[in-house]
């Protein structure tokens, strides 16, 4: 059920992360397939879904059904949310499993470090994200992710 990330899966980023640290990469987070992931969160109905991503993209481009929308950076500056942990911890308490969604599995990554730094036990990166990698044409959404697997969204 868990993945590990295929090599080179953060391919577009240098080695920092959205703050300019060094990126320490896939620390203890799982990693799941949005398939994984929809089966993980039908099996343990404890665990909270968190899309990470702006709010425009949330609500524009559609997001999973049951996510709750906890930005790790929005516009218009695109810094990190200084409020994220905070927030999710409304939303989640400490000891209650959080599974992270984004356009493409990256920010996720950043944003369940931060997690995971406060003192959250058992989090979850979906890979591909909501709308998975570019492809050849430099489009979204056609070769994997939550979206193109299928599975339940919704657009505001």
């Amino acid at each position: 059920m868990y993945c590990i990330p295929p090599p080179g899966y953060i391919r577009r980023t240098n080695g920092h992360n959205a703050t300019g640290a060094p990126r320490a990469r896939f620390a203890l987070m799982k990693h799941l397939t949005p398939t994984d992931a929809a089966k993980f969160l039908q099996d343990n109905p404890s665990a909270v879904f968190i899309d990470c991503r702006s709010e425009m993209e949330y609500f524009f481009v559609g997001h999973p059904v049951g996510a709750h929308h906890v930005a790790w950076n929005d516009g218009p500056d695109w810094e990190v949310n200084p409020h994220f942990v905070g927030h999710v911890k409304k939303v989640a308490s400490m000891n209650r499993p959080v599974v992270l969604i984004c356009r493409s599995g990256h920010r996720s990554i950043d944003a369940g470090m931060a997690l995971e730094k406060a003192g959250f036990g058992e989090v979850y990166n979906v890979l591909e994200g909501f709308e998975g990698p570019l492809d050849d044409d430099h489009h979204r959404g056609s070769l994997t992710g939550w979206r193109k697997e299928g599975l339940p969204w919704e657009q505001l």
